[in-house]
């Protein structure tokens, strides 16, 4: 099955840190996580030299899944130039077209 998430919630960097990225890591997640879309503060763990943020880019480096940072978040906390690299800047159109690009069977919001 692949999965996406919308990470929301203030609680997400601690489901991300210990429980989604070290499950993907070890190749033990149970899903293929194809796609991520960070929203709101969220943003920033996508950030360069980040302990999350550079596990995210192994990640995509490995696995090509797709890491998305809300725009409108971006703009607001002006982190656009300390993204990583495999992290794009974009909006709703631009995930529905990803998403599809690589179909995805289940979007969960955490």
């Amino acid at each position: 099955m692949k999965v996406a998430y919308v990470i929301s919630s203030a609680n997400t960097r601690t489901i991300l840190d210990k429980m989604i990225i070290p499950q993907m890591e070890q190749g033990i997640h149970g899903a293929e996580v194809v796609g991520m879309f960070f929203v709101f503060d969220n943003t920033y763990l996508l950030e360069k030299g980040s302990d999350i943020g550079d596990r995210l880019q192994k990640l995509h480096d490995k696995t090509d899944v797709i890491l998305l940072a809300c725009d409108q978040c971006v703009e607001e906390r002006q982190i656009g130039d300390k993204l990583i690299e495999g992290a794009a800047v974009g909006c709703f159109p631009l995930l529905y077209t990803a998403l599809q690009s690589v179909g995805v069977d289940q979007v969960i919001t955490l």
